[in-house]
């Protein structure tokens, strides 16, 4: 929050001088996940040492690391700045030496780290590095507490969908404790008449039954702002914008492609349909199948409708939209693909970390013992056990010794608490994203370093909104939304699935998180400009300002409906991700011009002791192509490169 020298007029009115009290603070150290987190400092002065960058990091075990923290931005930069190379004269020999390292705890990490521990022996020795306090990469969650009841939102990694039964990711899911694969959700509650709800923040399954609304602004003319109610129902009668525009939409919207059109979705990679899509842009393919200008696209489905990828479709590859096709989930006859957990995809780390190191999360194995129960941090880095898990640990280098094809051992380097470490590893996967992996591999060939130059990398910050209760959304009949300037784009409220929570129950006056995905895209320029100038704009600005923005936004949008700012905004967190998406530029996926595809440069083999895992090399943002990613990595390095 502000100091009041840095307080604007309608601040007091925004609710920007309430700061989260010393008794909710305090309660919250009562759960399980946070107690043993906090260290001995007193709340009071946990909450002081936040910068204005970072802010508010909620309670529990990942209030430390709320996306990407001021400190971990900076240990990143200084890779990419070179401060360490070379690295400096008292850097501390740990005198270690592991059968295989791993750069980087998310879920490709410690997928890999499963692989090898299951696949090379109990004698084998793996060390994951990761770089923020606590494990999982994107799949991390926030906690709130809010009159008296706890609140999970998700940091990023969200969505987790049923596989058939007999695949491979089904029997991966099973062996780290996920043998329920179909979730069941918060039941509604109270008098009022029940309406639909979405199980994750993407669905908006109010807009088919009537109950989302469209929100139009002073970009439209709207002084104050207008809403659509049921848009679709009303065929976007009364909507500020041409004729033309409406005809447009109203067919993307409800899913109809121009008359005549034969387009088949792709059956497998590489054949003709999705090496068509991969040479031309998702925008272009739009305009090709259902009939949009650019202008229609560029004012409403950018950036939402991206593929998944971060950026509008007019900076991305037409087959990012179908790229995930080839995962195959299984489809549920009522309910669809799409699960997820309160935290997102936090239960998989938590699961896997459970899997690899069993005394590192107390209580029985499986999703309500992970939920429910708090990280040992401890028990994570034990000396002498074969799997260990480093945290705050920033790899700075990783380098063969001697000839890449010849060196049969390589010197990692890493900087922890304002020293740098260096130990030694028979072989590495390289776990974290693109932009850090080519840096930190100083001997990286030209080939693969030239293909990590066309990884492209588009911010996005999710920033979760507590609310005391969402009654002023209920008394406008939605649901959920969208609007088309400003701050975010759209939100949900969501019904929680039963893991790890204590309300089963959810009606207009429970307590919920709102969650803004807050994206970045600049249509016209092109995917890398569009990339870097995200990341300033979300990097150059306090949180102070965006909780103004968002605290202004909800003002103009819901204070019609009897919302205040200051009464109902419980608490917000900002989660920074300034690579957070890979966004695939044509020719990504399978090559143009008959130059190779960029990712098949890094997956076809090792770099001498070297293999690469991470999301980024399938070109999707999905945690299961993060495990497949890294089933692959492990069985190159264990097929190719450790012998006995």
């Amino acid at each position: 929050m502000p100091d009041s020298k840095n307080r604007l007029p309608g601040d007091v009115a925004l609710g920007m001088k309430t700061r989260i009290t010393r008794r909710d603070f305090l309660g919250s150290t009562l759960l399980a996940s946070g107690a043993v987190l906090l260290r001995p400092n007193t709340p009071a002065e946990i909450l002081a040492a936040k910068d204005e960058f970072t802010g508010y990091g909620g309670i529990g075990e990942y209030s430390r690391s709320n996306g990407n923290t001021l400190e971990v931005l900076r240990a990143g930069h200084s890779i990419r700045d070179g401060a360490y190379d070379p690295l400096p004269n008292n850097t501390i020999d740990t005198g270690e030496t592991y059968d295989c390292v791993i750069v980087g705890g998310g879920i490709s990490g410690l997928a890999a780290a499963l692989f090898f521990q299951r696949q090379s022996g109990s004698a084998a020795k793996c060390l994951i590095l990761e770089n923020h306090p606590i494990f999982g990469g994107e799949a991390k969650q926030n906690e709130f507490h809010v009159d008296g009841k706890r609140l999970i939102a998700h940091q990023g990694s969200a969505i987790y969908q049923l596989q058939y039964p007999h695949s491979f990711l089904a029997n991966f899911y099973d062996s780290i404790g996920l043998r329920t694969p179909k979730l069941t959700y918060q039941k509604w509650s109270g008098p009022q008449p029940e309406m639909p709800l979405s199980r994750t923040p993407y669905e908006a399954a109010g807009l088919e039954h009537g109950q989302y609304g469209f929100w139009f602004g002073a970009k439209f003319g709207q002084k104050p702002g207008l809403w659509m109610i049921d848009p679709l129902g009303k065929n976007l009668a009364g909507v500020p914008i041409s004729e033309k525009a409406r005809a447009e939409w109203l067919r993307w919207l409800k899913g109809m492609p121009l008359p005549g059109d034969k387009f088949e979705h792709s059956k497998v990679e590489e054949d003709a349909t999705s090496r068509y899509l991969d040479s031309i842009t998702l925008e272009q393919h739009y305009m090709e199948r259902f009939g949009l200008s650019r202008e229609t696209i560029r004012t409403f489905l950018s950036p939402v409708e991206g593929g998944g990828s971060g950026l509008g479709p007019d900076a991305l590859s037409a087959y990012s939209d179908y790229a995930y096709e080839m995962l195959h989930p299984l489809a549920d006859e009522k309910d669809g693909t799409d699960q997820m957990f309160p935290g997102g995809n936090t239960t998989i780390a938590r699961l896997m970390v459970k899997s690899l190191l069993p005394a590192a999360i107390g209580g029985a194995d499986g999703v309500e013992g992970v939920t429910r129960n708090a990280v040992n941090m401890p028990a994570l880095d034990v000396p002498g056990s074969p799997t260990r898990i480093r945290l705050s640990s920033t790899v700075l280098s990783v380098q063969h010794d001697g000839e890449p094809g010849k060196a049969r051992s390589l010197t990692i380097a890493y900087l922890r608490d304002g020293k740098v470490y260096r130990l030694k590893a028979r072989s590495a996967v390289m776990a974290g994203g693109s932009w850090t992996t080519k840096h930190i591999v100083t001997d990286l060939s030209e080939s693969r370093r030239q293909a990590y130059s066309q990884f492209y990398r588009s911010p996005c910050m999710m920033a979760n909104v507590a609310v005391r209760n969402w009654r002023f959304l209920y008394k406008m009949g939605m649901s959920g939304c969208r609007w088309f300037e400003g701050t975010g784009n759209y939100m949900d409220v969501r019904k929680l699935s039963l893991t790890g929570i204590e309300d089963p129950a959810i009606g207009p006056d429970s307590p919920v998180v709102l969650t803004l995905k807050i994206l970045y895209s600049y249509p016209g320029q092109s995917t890398e400009e569009q990339g870097h100038r995200g990341r300033a704009e979300m990097m150059s600005t306090p949180f102070a300002e965006y909780e103004r923005r968002i605290r202004e936004q909800f003002t103009a949008m819901f204070a019609g409906s009897g919302f205040d700012a200051q009464r109902d905004i419980a608490g917000i967190i900002l989660n920074r991700w300034g690579h957070a998406y890979l966004s695939p530029q044509p020719g990504f996926f399978f090559g143009m011009n008959g130059q190779p595809a960029p990712r098949q440069v890094l997956r076809s083999a090792p770099f001498g002791r070297i293999a690469f895992a991470n999301t980024d090399l399938a070109g999707a943002m999905d945690h299961r192509y993060s495990i497949l990613e890294a089933q692959r990595a492990v069985g190159q390095l264990l097929d190719q490169v450790l012998e006995a």
